[in-house]
């Protein structure tokens, strides 16, 4: 499942919310998909008993046969695995170039079990869940339980580093990963970081602005963001950015950036990006090197920040900056 996103949680936070008012609730989960699929693997849709639903396995082609599959299956019927086969035609109406198969397995929530995942969840811990298909027996592992053996622990390090969810034992064991949000810190709270922080939380990122500027920060602009007035450098020690972490500096000042970029190549990130004309960047560059960092050190902070699209607002910026955070995260070595 790449990247955990904001309409699979609110999925599941949804479904908690109706299982506390008493209704009766059944998880439907994409277990395999052909390669133009709107929904990767792993993408959840819950269903209540009475037919309302939230999520989606498909974009359109088969919600309504899976919700009538899920209302069966909470009348007492056992889990089930379902295939269907979409045509061109299907396909062509929601989007997708061409049809396929699609693989969605029903089941009614099991609370206990469902509790313990929405608690690592929302302690933003990582988790896998190990579902016996045929059964629907479970096993949810974090990194602080017990260690798995054999194809079971492969399976668990692989799904955590890429957020995938995938099938083992011939097909009949679903491996699904339930990673914390990836996180964006922005160095400066601009105008530019305004619109990046509404379209990173899109996304699904945690989003944390940092800017020792009284005058800048006004926290009714970045809704639903940690906005703190400190230097970055101390904030960054404090925040321990990590492989799942994104850092973009857009203040243009050098003693707020450079300080938040030398505590930031020393870190995991996946990406590292400045805000700046290429003149601007080639002196941020000497700086730091002229701080002991080397030329590949170096290479990791894109600058200027963005893929080249011909951005000229600042909600344009932040689209081509958001994209090549993208990029650098989806293509081969990115997180």
């Amino acid at each position: 499942m790449p990247v955990p996103n904001p309409e699979g949680t609110d999925v599941l936070e949804r479904a908690a919310t109706w299982l506390a008012e008493g209704h009766r609730v059944a998880l439907a989960r994409v277990i395999d998909t052909w390669g133009s699929s709107p929904r990767p693997r792993g993408s959840v849709l819950a269903v209540r008993s009475d037919g309302n639903f939230a999520g989606s396995v498909s974009g359109g082609c088969v919600e309504g046969k899976v919700v009538e599959a899920a209302q069966e299956v909470l009348e007492g019927g056992p889990p089930r695995v379902l295939t269907f086969g979409v045509s061109n035609e299907e396909a062509w109406q929601v989007g997708l170039a061409c049809g396929g198969t699609i693989r969605v397995y029903v089941e009614p929530v099991q609370r206990e079990r469902f509790e313990a995942l929405l608690r690592a969840r929302r302690a933003k811990r990582p988790l896998v869940l190990f579902t016996e298909l045929a059964t629907g027996d479970a096993q949810l592992w974090t990194p602080g339980d017990s260690p798995l053996e054999g194809a079971r622990a492969q399976a668990a390090r692989t799904a955590l580093a890429t957020d995938d969810a995938f099938s083992l034992e011939a097909g009949s064991l679903f491996v699904q990963a339930f990673n914390p949000p990836l996180r964006l810190v922005l160095i400066g709270a601009v105008h530019i970081s305004e619109a990046l922080a509404a379209y990173a939380r899109i996304a699904g990122y945690d989003v944390t602005v940092i800017d020792p500027r009284a005058a800048f920060v006004r926290r009714e602009l970045f809704p639903g963001v940690e906005v703190i007035a400190e230097w970055p450098d101390e904030v960054l020690e404090r925040l321990h950015l990590d492989h799942r972490t994104a850092l973009i500096t857009i203040t243009h000042d050098p003693k707020i950036d450079d300080p938040a970029l030398e505590v930031a190549l020393r870190s995991p990130a996946f990406y590292l990006g400045a805000l700046g004309s290429a003149k601007t960047h080639a002196g941020r560059l000497a700086r730091l090197a002229a701080k002991g960092f080397s030329e590949g050190e170096l290479r990791r902070i894109h600058g200027p920040v963005g893929l080249k699209i011909g951005a000229r607002t600042p909600a344009e910026v932040a689209l081509s900056a958001l994209a090549e955070v993208t990029l650098t995260l989806r293509t081969p070595g990115g997180a």
